[in-house]
């Protein structure tokens, strides 16, 4: 199944597939870079499409998320889906406690898993934080995370698990 999907995303255009893994919530910016400078779209564009689309991706989270939260909660299943995703969110909480839209910028600005934009927009959102701002520091954050990213994906930073970040980390994606 996988190799299926591998096969494919070999014959997308490099463009889409920096879309298609920057609105991802596993992949994000950290998946969207390095796919985009291993299929050769020049820099300044896979940044632009990374923050961008990433951006995008959670702006719906950012203004319907309680409503959906309602909706869904209603059936069993979907509602412990539901409760495992906004408990993972919450576990970063007391960082935007102790230090605000910093906080929040941070989280996003983390180029880890369980970080990230879908995160920051989910605390954002059940911490009824205004549109503007929360939008300001998912903004700020993806072009912090972007910039790490990188710069680690181009050699310039060195991170004891660099080799994850790193171009030759997905080779798979290759052509």
């Amino acid at each position: 199944m996988s190799e299926a999907i591998l096969q494919g995303l070999r014959s997308l255009p490099g463009d889409l597939v920096v879309i298609i893994m920057s609105v991802l919530p596993v992949s994000e910016v950290r998946g969207g870079i390095p796919a985009g400078l291993l299929l050769d779209v020049p820099l300044w564009r896979t940044f632009v499409l990374a923050v961008v689309f990433a951006t995008l991706a959670v702006v719906p989270i950012l203004l319907w998320l309680e409503p959906l939260i309602r909706m869904l909660s209603r059936a069993p299943l979907l509602a412990r889906l539901l409760n495992w995703v906004l408990e993972h969110a919450r576990r970063k909480n007391h960082i935007i406690d102790k230090y605000g839209i910093y906080g929040l910028t941070f989280i996003v600005s983390l180029p880890i898993p369980g970080a990230g934009s879908y995160t920051g927009a989910i605390l954002a959102s059940l911490r009824g934080m205004p549109l503007r701002q929360s939008l300001g520091c998912v903004v700020v954050g993806l072009i912090i995370q972007s910039a790490v990213v990188t710069a680690a994906c181009m050699g310039l930073l060195q991170f004891p698990f660099a080799e994850k970040l790193t171009i030759e980390g997905f080779l798979l994606l290759g052509r």
